[in-house]
């Protein structure tokens, strides 16, 4: 399994001027952690064992159809982290048609259930891999997990 590298981004929230030094102080209050989200690249074998070790039910056979409603509290129009407006129960098209994937916007990278994704420890060939394309931080990750199970 690949190790996800976490690479601190800094929120600057305040810097002052130092006059008698010159100098430009630097107050941090607040530091995350970007984190890439989870897909399943085409080296897939279509095994299965990721499918029931994803807490948010993000992860499809290839050439399904979804919900978000599956496997979250979600029902009817809602409000995804992010402020994403969907149907709840809507069906959606497949990700992907020759193998399993992820759906994005469920995926919490096991955040507040696991200490690491949960398709990367148990996927045989590793083939559950950041996806450098969203990059998410810890704190939306929980945001996304108190929306989908309504805590």
């Amino acid at each position: 399994m690949k190790k996800i590298k976490e690479e601190p981004i800094v929120h600057l929230m305040y810097a002052a001027k130092n006059e008698k030094k010159n100098k430009v102080q630097l107050l941090i209050l607040k530091k995350t952690y970007k984190i890439m989200a989870i897909i399943i690249t085409d080296e897939c074998i279509n095994c299965g064992a990721c499918e029931p070790e994803c807490p948010n039910n993000a992860i499809y056979e290839g050439a399904d159809a979804w919900r978000y409603s599956d496997g979250t509290a979600l029902l009817g129009d809602a409000t995804l982290a992010g402020g994403k407006k969907v149907n709840a129960d809507a069906i959606n098209e497949p990700v992907e048609e020759d193998y399993y994937f992820i759906v994005a916007d469920k995926c919490t990278e096991c955040m507040g259930f696991h200490q690491e994704p949960q398709c990367a420890a148990v996927c045989p060939v590793d083939c559950c891999v950041p996806d450098e394309n969203i990059v998410e931080t810890e704190e939306f990750l929980l945001e996304k997990k108190k929306i989908l199970h309504k805590e």
